[in-house]
């Protein structure tokens, strides 16, 4: 038979040190997971991982292109003299430029593109058009890279533009040690001259 005692304590005396002891467990189940012994396999794993990203990051500069100024349009007057808009054969031009990199031991590739497009003018005839693009790469004073392409065209169209993609996959030079490299993408319809400078710098 229970005693007057018992039977008189309220109900939530009785379960007060059940709770207390539900929360506490709780409580200790939630610092647990919440904390991670930085000694341990998988803290060590974490850390090494982040590590080689980190290297990752820094070992794969690839220089930015740029289209060089003065060289993202060309205009074609044919064989007139009088360079005025109604003799205006096409103007051609290059815009939004994208590369790649591919480094390999110490040697790197880049590949480079830009989109064009040709604009008729009064005096275009359909047909097939070359435009010459150069890409160049440039280490202060040194030049690393230089090749002259001619993009070939087809532009059938009279009355309305022709796009077109320019691309060179082979844009080959030794890796830099530093981010010093600038690479440049653009027309070039002065070769001659172009070559005439390379001469006299060296």
């Amino acid at each position: 038979m229970k005693s007057e005692t018992q039977k008189s304590l309220p109900f939530y005396q009785l379960c007060a040190p059940i709770c207390a002891l539900v929360f506490a467990v709780g409580l200790a189940g939630c610092t647990t997971k919440s904390v991670e012994d930085p000694n341990s396999p998988r803290a060590q794993a974490t850390a090494e991982a982040q590590k080689r990203i980190t290297a990752t990051e820094l070992l794969s500069f690839c220089p930015t292109l740029t289209i060089r100024e003065g060289t993202s349009v060309i205009t074609n007057y044919g064989k007139s003299a009088d360079k005025t808009p109604a003799n205006l054969v096409y103007q051609a031009s290059v815009s939004d430029q994208t590369r790649s990199c591919q480094p390999s031991g110490d040697t790197m590739t880049m590949n480079v593109a830009v989109a064009g497009k040709i604009v008729p003018g009064p005096k275009f005839a359909p047909g097939t058009i070359t435009v010459p693009i150069r890409v160049a790469v440039i280490q202060g004073t040194d030049v690393l890279y230089s090749k002259l392409h001619q993009q070939t065209i087809s532009a059938t169209d009279a009355s309305a533009a022709t796009q077109f993609i320019f691309n060179d996959p082979n844009v080959t030079f030794p890796k830099p040690a530093s981010q010093n490299i600038q690479v440049f993408v653009g027309f070039d319809d002065h070769p001659e001259a172009t070559k005439t400078a390379k001469s006299k710098k060296k």
